[in-house]
């Protein structure tokens, strides 16, 4: 999309576009099938770009077998590193400095008066996991979630090229987070080329504590945001 046609999106379809991604980047299941019409429908309100990114992915999911499309999400989500869906995974990969990137996007949900809750099978998600990103953008905070895809806008966009140098039908979908932000910056385009490169760090730490009691949903009046951890590429 051209800078013109990104700058053009409205609240609206700025809500349509990133619950929709939210819910077809999920694990599949019977619960995501029962919702690709009412997305399809939906979808009739974004740009042909974005729109046909959205609709050709919930065609692929009818096509295919559930079983083959778990199997198919196990592979490509978790147990390819550059194909990660935890943001903060990209600059950090698991170290200490992650565990301050996830506290981060916790402070900034709880800011926004938005708790994660636990999934009644899968149990809690990360917080800088893209689906939760999208689903805070789309449902609480706009400009609070975009930002944080800013943030880690490298490590969204070597996501993307991964997913499209496998021909995996999951890029559709980032393609079309992808079209909803800026162009991408010359610095932010040079640090594309180093994760593409380098992958994310490799050093295993273990991640610090990210829940720490100070940071609970009665204490957010009372708490300093964290800066974010500096990452070539990053938007300020």
């Amino acid at each position: 999309m051209s800078r013109r046609s990104r700058a053009a999106l409205a609240a609206h379809q700025l809500t349509i576009a990133w619950q929709s991604v939210s819910l077809l980047l999920d694990y599949p299941d019977e619960e995501m099938l029962g919702r690709l019409e009412v997305i399809r429908t939906a979808s009739q309100r974004l740009p042909a770009s974005i729109g046909d990114s959205i609709r050709g992915f919930a065609d692929h999911l009818e096509r295919a077998p559930l079983a083959e499309l778990q199997a198919e999400y196990v592979e490509t989500f978790d147990n390819r590193r550059r194909c990660n869906l935890f943001l903060t995974y990209f600059a950090h990969g698991d170290t200490r400095k992650r565990g301050m990137a996830l506290l981060r996007f916790k402070q900034t949900y709880l800011d926004a008066g938005f708790e994660l809750t636990a999934h009644p099978v899968r149990g809690s998600e990360l917080p800088d996991h893209l689906c939760v990103v999208l689903e805070f953008a789309a449902t609480v905070d706009q400009e609070r979630g975009r930002q944080l895809m800013l943030d880690h806008r490298a490590g969204l966009e070597l996501l993307r090229v991964s997913l499209t140098d496998m021909s995996s039908p999951w890029a559709s979908l980032i393609d079309a987070v992808s079209a909803t932000l800026p162009p991408l910056r010359g610095d932010e385009r040079d640090a594309v080329r180093r994760l593409a490169a380098e992958g994310p760090p490799e050093e295993e730490v273990g991640l610090a504590p990210f829940a720490a009691p100070q940071f609970s949903p009665g204490a957010v009046s009372e708490t300093t945001l964290l800066p974010m951890p500096s990452f070539p590429g990053a938007r300020t």
